[in-house]
């Protein structure tokens, strides 16, 4: 069935900057949007589109397997009662519930219902138990949501008994049954903790309204997020309700004009992008999500019937990272009819040209790039297919979003950047969140009163168009898991062999980065410690699978700077070289890499060929890195 509700004919386009500001100037934030909580915001959606389908919910990915639907009513009347079902259970406005689900229906249930009677706390369920029992015990959680044992497991129960164990004031556990999916309960051995079905005790409640009376106000906060789950300490972010709201309001009004929609999602909802971009705004926008599966792409059903699915309910859109774009290139399209496909969103890591360019030719399709993270609730920037600006850009800003570049000393802004010049990228607006859950890290977070430090280095040209060159801050970025170099070498530098270790990212094509690590070896163990004895290690000694590195470089000393501290500039470039220079030698196109690091453009790559005739397929073979490629002559 089409779906009836008819685009705004006004429907913002935004493609420049100048279209920005006049959208800013006509109507002011508080009376464009009006809606204060997620809550509102799925009460919108129900009264709306009613018994349309909001989640078709699929749990094998086979081909043909009959969906699971859920209207857009029963959506909003099961979340109330998930609602109501907290409350009864003692959860009040201030008081978080701990999430810890695959993708499911349950899964929104859970998530928006903890916010109508509390905060939600959405943890990946990927995570090892040391980073789940610290983040439980941060946000002061009294009861967990997950599932029962299930198929794919991969440790999760253990997970699960290891983390009430280590955390008494885990007071209820409500377990989540998915037929087809999970298994029988095992006897729980734990005094005090009140083990409770999901499916029925929300059941029992009324879908009418929130028995506990709440009016929810805008600035309350709705979510608290864990950021990445891979640093060395859990950094816990609050997004309030008028955050969601406002995110939700402003994606739909945005993109109106191309009218309601179905797309396709195997995104984590526990993930900041697939919780509010494509989960609750999709929903207010009155679109049709099919859920690809609890495990997403883990599911190998997942990426062999995309093309599958996607033509079987005429999919127009879905949003995606790099990595899967590149692994759906190989999956063959056969006979399915993909003329129904026009948008596709790209995240979480840089988008190599070359790969966008194939994509959508073979396709016929548009993709786009933007940029956020969870402390701006996804949003901060986009790229408009009619304009996205010079090549490597994320777009411009989105409306009622301040951003500047500058010059920072400390926590204080020296001054603002020209234009083309490079510095920190700082931001507000009414998506920002509200901080960090732990003062110490909440002090770092601002410059200048209410301007957030994201920590990103970028510069912005004269038609506002926004580029990324790098991090202030010295994160991994791998595929989206926001990796802290700690925790990576504080492990490694345990084992008996290891002198010193400094990790870093080494670039990759499709993920932007992975985790190496630099080792300078103990006197009496050169010769002796094999890089294969050591990853052996960081496999069993590091918490989080996607920090392990890729590998380990042997060095007889680490550079330092002046003052004593390790100089990473120095060994990244030693990583773009060997990196490129193997992709050269796996060409067989003789040449040599001389990486360095230049203020404004950020890590540069200058390569020599011996066959200056070859500059093209070099060229076609490295611009995907995610570095400034310059050829020189000999």
């Amino acid at each position: 069935m089409e779906n009836a509700y008819i685009p705004h004919s006004d429907a913002p386009v935004l493609n420049t900057l100048a279209d920005v500001r006049a959208y800013e100037s006509e109507c002011p934030l508080n009376e464009r949007f009006s809606l204060q909580s997620s809550y509102e915001v799925l009460q919108g959606a129900a009264e709306r589109f009613g018994d349309d389908i909001a989640l078709r919910f699929l749990l094998t990915a086979e081909e043909n397997e009959a969906s699971l639907d859920v209207s857009f009513r029963q959506l909003f009347a099961r979340v109330t009662q998930t609602a109501n079902a907290l409350h009864a259970l003692g959860v009040g406005k201030r008081d978080a519930v701990a999430i810890m689900l695959p993708s499911t229906p349950q899964s929104h249930y859970a998530t928006w219902g903890s916010q109508a009677a509390g905060i939600s706390n959405p943890i990946n369920p990927l995570l090892e138990s040391e980073h789940i029992i610290q983040i439980i015990a941060t946000t002061g959680a009294k009861i967990l949501i997950t599932t029962a044992p299930h198929r794919n497991d991969a440790g999760h129960w253990k997970k699960v008994i290891e983390t009430i164990n280590a955390v008494p004031a885990l007071e209820k556990l409500l377990l989540v049954h998915v037929e087809g999916y999970t298994s029988e309960v095992p006897v729980i051995e734990r005094e005090n903790l009140e083990v409770i079905d999901f499916d029925a005790v929300v059941a029992q409640q009324s879908a009418d309204k929130l028995l506990s009376g709440r009016q929810i106000k805008g600035d309350e906060i709705a979510s608290y997020f864990h950021t990445g789950g891979t640093t060395g300490r859990p950094k816990i972010a609050q997004v309030t309700h008028r955050n969601i709201a406002v995110v939700s309001e402003l994606i739909d009004h945005l993109y109106r004009e191309k009218g309601r929609l179905t797309a396709m999602s195997a995104l984590p909802l526990f993930h900041i992008y697939g919780l509010i971009a494509a989960g609750i705004a999709a929903i207010y926008a009155g679109r049709t999500t099919v859920m690809m599966t609890p495990d997403g792409f883990r599911n190998p059903n997942v990426l062999k019937n995309w093309w599958h699915h996607a033509a079987r309910f005429k999919v127009k859109a879905f949003s995606s990272v790099p990595t899967i774009l590149a692994a759906l290139m190989q999956v063959p399209v056969g006979d399915n009819d993909l003329s129904c496909l026009e948008d596709i969103g790209s995240g979480a890591a840089p988008l190599p040209k070359q790969l966008r360019k194939e994509f959508e030719q073979k396709f016929d399709v548009r993709v786009t790039n933007g940029y956020g993270m969870t402390e701006t609730t996804c949003i901060m920037t986009r790229q408009r297919p009619e304009s996205p600006g010079p090549e490597g850009s994320v777009g411009t800003r989105f409306p009622y979003t301040e951003i500047r570049t500058v010059v920072l000393d400390g926590n204080q802004v020296v001054r603002d950047c020209e234009p083309n010049e490079t510095g920190v990228l700082i931001a507000r607006g009414p998506h920002i969140f509200k901080g960090y859950l732990d003062p110490v890290d909440d002090a770092k977070a601002w410059v200048d009163g209410d301007w957030f430090n994201t920590g990103d280095l970028a510069f912005i040209d004269p038609d506002g168009f926004i580029t990324l060159t790098g991090r202030a801050k010295d994160l991994i970025i791998r595929g989206g898991h926001n990796i802290d170099p700690v925790i990576i070498e504080d492990p490694l530098s345990r084992h008996p062999a290891v002198a010193q270790v400094v990790a870093i990212g080494q670039p990759d094509i499709y993920a932007g980065e992975i985790p190496i690590a630099f080792v300078q070896l103990r006197p009496e163990y050169r010769g002796k410690a094999s890089e294969e004895e050591l990853l052996e290690y960081c496999e069993q000694h590091i918490s989080e699978r996607a920090a392990i590195p890729k590998r380990i470089e042997f060095v007889d000393a680490l550079p330092m700077t002046a003052v004593g501290k390790f100089f990473k500039p120095d060994l990244r470039n030693r990583a773009i070289e060997r990196v490129l220079s193997e992709t050269l030698r796996e060409a067989e196109i003789a040449g040599e890499v001389r990486a360095y690091y230049e203020q404004g453009r950020g890590h540069v790559a200058a390569v020599s060929l011996q066959d200056a005739g070859e500059q093209d397929k070099a060229r076609a073979k490295l611009e995907n890195y995610p570095v400034v490629i310059e050829f020189e002559s000999r």
